[in-house]
Parts: C-alpha cells; sequence; structure tokens
C-alpha cells in the first residue's frame, strides 16, 4: 500500500486537507496564511497550491480579498431535511456501477482525518482515490480515508469490483451500519474535470460522509465530486410520522455504496443522462 512519493491526486488532497485544518481552526474572518508561506511550510508548487485554494474558494469556505489575503469565509446556513419521526426513503440510482482506481496508498492520518475517525494524528489510514463510473461513462472522484487497522490486508481488487462495504464485511469483519453525509454544491477543478470529461468550474455535488460500525467507532470518511450535469437531489418525505416508508429495492445510493446502512432511510440522488436541476 505504501508509496515512496504521493501521487498527483494525493498530493491535492494533503494539500486541500491542511487548508482545510486551517480553516476549520480559525473563526470567520479570521485569516490564512498567504499561498507562498503555504507552499514553503508544504513543499508543493504554487500551482498545486492555488488549485487547493480555489477549490475552497468556489466552495464557500474560503474568500480571497485583493490586495489583503485569504480569509475564513462566513459560516454557511444549515437546514436538516428530516428531523424527529420523520422519514426520508431513498431511491436508487440507475445504472452499472464500476470503479477505476486512482491512487492507493497508506499514511498517517493527520490531524483534520484524525479527528474525523476519532483516531490518533499519527495512526495510519488507508487512502483511496478512485473514480466511479455508470455505464462506462465517468460519474464522480471518490476520496476514501479508512482506519488501515481495521482493513491490513485490503487489496486493489476489493476497491475496484463489488461492493465494498460487502468486502469490508466478509473479508475483514468490519460491519458498517449507519452514515452521516452532507451535500452541498460547488464545481470541478481542472483535473478532476480532465477525470470527469467535462469542462473545469463546471458544477458538481460535493458528498461528504461520516461512516460507523455496529459499535458506533468511525470506520470510514469519504468525500467526493459528483457531476452536476448528471445528478440531481430527488427527497421524498413522509410527514405522518405513523406512516410506513415502502422498502428501498436493491441499488447504488448515489453518494453512498451499497452497504448495511444503504437500505436504511436516507438521503439520495438520482443519474440520469441530460438530467435538469433539482426543485
Amino acid at each position: 500500500m505504501k508509496e515512496d512519493a504521493p501521487g498527483a491526486v494525493l498530493k491535492r488532497e494533503r494539500v486541500r486537507d491542511f487548508i482545510l485544518d486551517l480553516v476549520e481552526s480559525r473563526s470567520p474572518g479570521d485569516a490564512i496564511p498567504s499561498e507562498r508561506a503555504l507552499c514553503a511550510r508544504l513543499g508543493v508548487s504554487r500551482p498545486t497550491l492555488r488549485a487547493a485554494v480555489d477549490e475552497l474558494v468556489a466552495a464557500g469556505l474560503l474568500v480571497r480579498e485583493h490586495g489583503r489575503g485569504m480569509f475564513v469565509a462566513p459560516e454557511k446556513i444549515t437546514q436538516e431535511l428530516v428531523s424527529g419521526q420523520q422519514t426520508m426513503t431513498a431511491p436508487q440510482a440507475s445504472g452499472a456501477w464500476s470503479s477505476r482506481l486512482l491512487e492507493f496508498t497508506t499514511f498517517a492520518a493527520g490531524a483534520r482525518v484524525g479527528r474525523k475517525l476519532r483516531i490518533s494524528p499519527a495512526a495510519e489510514i488507508v487512502y483511496v482515490a478512485r473514480l466511479r463510473l455508470v455505464d462506462g461513462a465517468p460519474m464522480a472522484i471518490e476520496h476514501l480515508h479508512i482506519r488501515a487497522d481495521l482493513v491490513p490486508t485490503l487489496s486493489a481488487e476489493e476497491l475496484e469490483a463489488g461492493d465494498l462495504y460487502e468486502h469490508l464485511r466478509e473479508q475483514h469483519g468490519v460491519y458498517v451500519q449507519e452514515a452521516v453525509q452532507a451535500i452541498e454544491p460547488t464545481v470541478v477543478t481542472r483535473a478532476e474535470a480532465e477525470l470527469l470529461d467535462v469542462p473545469e468550474l463546471s458544477p458538481a455535488l460535493l458528498f461528504e460522509r461520516l461512516t460507523s460500525d455496529t459499535t458506533g467507532q468511525p470506520v470510514e470518511y469519504v468525500h467526493s465530486i459528483y457531476r452536476g450535469d448528471r445528478y440531481r437531489i430527488v427527497s421524498r418525505l413522509t410527514l405522518d410520522p405513523s406512516a410506513t416508508a415502502q422498502p428501498a429495492r436493491l441499488g447504488h445510493h448515489p453518494g453512498i455504496p451499497p452497504g448495511d446502512f444503504a437500505h436504511r432511510d436516507t438521503i439520495a440522488s438520482s443519474t440520469r443522462g441530460d438530467i435538469q436541476s433539482a426543485p
């Protein structure tokens, strides 16, 4: 799993995580170090650093002010779609889903991912970048961070074929049960655009998910970029607390690979060619 030199995807990912850690440790309006200072600290080129900053500016997490620098953006307004006894069922995505592995390595979790997985920053995680395809067409880029101690024998074959959570259960004894997932709009970077075969700055959906096992221990942190031209969010709400949701048919939940928790009530979206924006 180990590599002496990180690939381009991993390098961008680690720069992004470092800047996100700065953002999350500060308050709205606080300044972050200059691009020159960050390049020197991280040992990366200005284009690599700027690509990560551009992504976070587009996502509304950073604000650039000409002549002044970069600042933490104002907090976003968050609205929960479901609360209390209300239920939301999850339509399944159509098409034949497959994966192409982009990067696969092991390294220290770092502060941000370590907090999310509730492990030491020095603890090892398995990092996976993979391109998700539907009927052979690129649909999403997934960045997976899995606790390495749970999957010491995880293989590339498991990441490219079949149901990852089924592999975790049957090959590694890891039983995932619940996931908390956030979805928000963003745009694709140049590197993401090349992988997804769309123009740079095309609209996209950012999925962030924290998956836990049956004991409540975080197993996996994932963030994914899904093509905005092929996705929309569809919510079916049952407002009557006594209503019983219809069981979902088997298939793939957008943003969430099929698994034990995937057939619980949750948020989902659907893939279609030439789909309009969600209402």
